[in-house]
C-alpha cells in the first residue's frame, strides 16, 4: 500500500514520538458550538492567527552541540547537590534497567568493540535478558562516561543534564525495551513519552535537593497542596518520603516533567522540539514568547534550581508567589544546608541588565550566542512523517476538521505556524470555577485554582499573564500524534478517540467533540496522518 502523499508506506511503528497535545480544539457538530464556531465553517484556520514573534538564529552546527551536550555548569547541581550519578551507582542500575526507565542510548557513542559484542549478545538473545553488557551495573557508568546515555552529559568526573534528555529518542535499530527505552541512532527533537523522570530522580542520593520542583506543603498556602498527591512535602521531609512521591506514577506519571518551580506538583507531558519556528509561544500556558528565552529559563531555574536562592531568583519567586515564593526560597536554603550542599548556584550565567524580564526571569542569562545557535538547530529539525492512513479516511477527516469548527482554533496546514493566541481557561475548560488563593501585582493575574481539578494547576502560578496575556492555553503543533500515548498536558485522556468522545461531558477540559463514531474515526485518522506536508 502506498502513502497517499509520498507513494510509500510510513509504518505507524516507525513514527517518532511526538508532542504534547495540550487542549487542541475539535468542535462537535451540534454540541457546544457557538456563533464564532459556525462562522468558521469550512475554514482552513482561525481568522486571528496572532502576532508572529521575531526570532534570531545563530550557528546550526554549534546549536546541535548545545542541544545534545551543553550543561552550562549544571553538572554541579546533578552531581554535587542531587547526586544522581552516586545514586545510580549505589542502586547498581544496569543498562537494561536504565532503558526500562525510558532512557535512550546513542549507539554511535559506544566504542566499536562494545558495539560488536552487544550485537552478538542480542543476536543470541534478542530480549537482552542474557546480555552481559546490558545487565552489568558497571556498564551504566561506562555508557554515561562515553556520552552514550542521551541527555546525561559527562563533564570531567561529573554528569550534567541537557535538553536532549526529554527531547531526543533513539531509533531502536539496535535494541528496544518493552518499556520504551532504546539503543540506536539519535533522532533529535522528539518528545520522550516513556521517560520515567520521577523514578530517575528518586534514584538520586539526594532527591531532596529538587525541593522547588516538588509538590510542597507551605505555611503561606495554609498547608494546602494543589498537586496530584493528597499532601505536600515539607523542608523536613525525609529522602524516603521524597522518593516515595517521585516514584508514585499517580503523582509523577511517566512521560512527564515538572517544568515549574512553584511548589504545586504539576508535571506536564514532555513536548517535542522539532520545527520550533512553527511553535511559539512556549509552555502549555504560553508564558514565554521567544524560543531562546525559554531555553534560558530552563537552564537557569530548572536544570539548576539552586539559582532560585540568589537575589534574582528570590525576586522571581516573590513576584510570582508572594509569601509562598519567599517560603520556597527560605526552605530551599534549609534543605540544601541540611543535606550538605555547598558551592551553589552552579549554572554559569551572567547578570542581565533587565532582571525579571522574559530574557532573564531570575536576573541572569547563559551564553546568548549558544542560545541563538540552539534556536537555529531546533528550527532546522524536521517533524516526522504522519502515520499511514488510507487516503479516503484522510480526505473525509480533513473535511470534518474544516467544517465542524476545529479551525476556529487550529490550522489545517501544519506547515503553517500555530496561531500564537492564548485561549482563556474558561473557553478551554468550562468546568473551571477557580477560587482566588492570592492577589498579585498586574499584569500578573491572581493566583487561581479550581478545587478538585489538576488541569488548571499548571497555570495557577506560571502563565501567560507574565507577559501581559491571559491565563489560558497556547495552541500546540498537531504533529507526530500517532505514537503519542496520552493527551492533554495533564495526561488525563488516553487516546485521540477518547479526546473527541462526547461522554467526557460539557465541563471537561477540551469539551469539543465529534459525536458520530464514523466521523470521529475519520478525524482521528486525519490527525494521525498529519505532518508538515499535509
Amino acid at each position: 500500500m502506498s502513502h497517499p502523499k509520498r507513494g510509500r508506506q510510513v509504518e505507524i511503528a516507525t513514527v517518532a514520538i511526538g508532542l504534547i497535545f495540550a487542549a487542541a480544539a475539535v468542535w462537535a457538530p451540534g454540541y457546544a458550538t457557538s456563533a464564532k464556531t459556525h462562522a468558521m465553517a469550512a475554514a482552513d484556520g482561525p481568522s486571528d492567527q496572532g502576532p508572529q514573534v521575531a526570532r534570531q538564529d545563530g550557528d546550526i552546527a554549534l546549536g546541535k552541540q548545545v542541544f545534545r551536550y551543553e550543561t552550562f555548569g549544571n553538572e554541579g547541581f546533578w552531581t554535587d547537590a542531587v547526586r544522581l550519578p552516586q545514586g545510580i551507582a549505589a542502586a547498581k542500575v544496569t543498562p537494561m534497567q536504565a532503558l526500562e526507565l525510558g532512557l535512550q542510548v546513542d549507539v554511535d557513542a559506544i566504542d566499536p568493540a562494545t558495539q560488536r559484542a552487544l550485537a552478538e549478545q542480542l543476536r543470541k538473545d534478542p530480549s537482552g535478558r542474557t546480555s552481559a553488557i546490558l545487565n552489568d551495573p558497571a556498564m551504566t557508568a561506562v555508557l554515561i562516561k562515553a556520552n552514550a546515555v542521551v541527555g546525561m552529559s559527562p563533564k570531567g568526573d561529573k554528569v550534567g543534564a541537557t535538553c536532549a534528555l526529554c527531547h531526543t529518542m533513539a531509533d531502536a535499530s539496535v535494541f528496544k525495551s518493552p518499556k520504551g527505552g532504546a539503543i540506536g541512532h539519535r533522532i533529535d527533537g522528539l518528545a520522550n513519552h516513556v521517560l520515567n523522570m520521577g523514578t530517575i530522580f528518586a534514584t538520586a542520593a539526594n532527591s531532596r535537593a529538587l525541593y522547588p520542583i516538588l509538590e510542597l506543603d507551605l505555611a503561606a498556602n495554609k498547608h494546602k497542596a494543589l498537586g496530584r498527591a493528597p499532601t505536600g512535602l515539607t523542608a523536613t521531609s525525609s529522602e524516603a518520603e521524597v522518593d516515595a512521591y517521585l516514584k508514585n506514577p499517580k503523582y509523577y506519571p511517566v512521560g512527564m516533567f515538572d517544568d515549574t518551580f512553584d511548589g504545586n506538583g504539576d508535571p506536564m507531558h514532555n513536548s517535542p522540539l522539532f520545527r520550533q519556528d512553527l511553535a511559539a509561544p512556549y509552555g502549555s500556558g504560553g508564558a514565554i514568547a521567544k524560543l531562546d528565552n525559554f531555553g534560558n529559563l530552563v537552564y537557569t531555574t530548572l536544570l539548576d534550581p539552586t539559582n532560585l536562592t540568589t537575589p534574582g531568583g528570590r525576586a522571581l519567586l516573590h513576584k510570582l508567589g508572594g509569601a509562598a515564593g519567599d517560603e520556597i526560597a527560605d526552605n530551599y536554603v534549609k534543605v540544601l544546608a541540611a543535606t550538605g550542599v555547598k558551592g551553589y548556584p552552579y549554572v554559569i550565567a551572567a547578570p542581565h541588565p533587565q532582571p525579571g524580564s522574559e530574557e532573564a526571569p531570575a536576573g541572569v542569562r547563559v551564553d546568548n550566542a549558544k542560545l541563538l545557535a540552539m534556536n537555529a538547530y531546533l528550527v532546522s529539525l524536521q517533524a516526522p512523517h504522519g502515520a499511514y492512513v488510507p487516503a479516503d479516511v484522510v480526505m473525509r477527516g480533513r473535511e470534518t476538521f474544516r467544517t465542524a469548527g476545529c479551525t476556529g482554533c487550529h490550522n489545517v496546514d501544519q506547515g503553517r505556524r500555530v496561531p500564537s493566541t492564548i485561549h482563556p481557561m474558561a473557553e478551554i475548560f468550562p468546568g473551571d470555577h477557580p477560587v482566588m488563593l492570592a492577589r498579585r501585582e498586574p499584569p500578573l493575574n491572581p493566583v487561581l485554582n479550581t478545587p478538585g481539578s489538576i488541569f488548571d494547576d499548571k497555570m495557577a502560578i506560571v502563565n501567560a499573564s507574565m507577559r501581559g496575556e491571559k491565563r489560558g492555553i497556547a495552541m500546540p503543533l498537531l504533529l507526530d500524534l500517532a505514537r503519542k500515548p496520552v493527551f492533554l498536558h495533564d495526561n488525563s485522556v488516553p487516546s485521540l478517540d477518547a479526546l473527541l468522545q462526547p461522554r467526557r461531558g460539557p465541563k471537561a477540559p477540551h469539551p469539543f467533540y465529534i459525536a458520530d463514531p464514523a466521523r470521529r474515526a475519520d478525524v482521528v485518522g486525519f490527525l494521525r496522518n498529519l505532518d508538515t506536508g499535509s
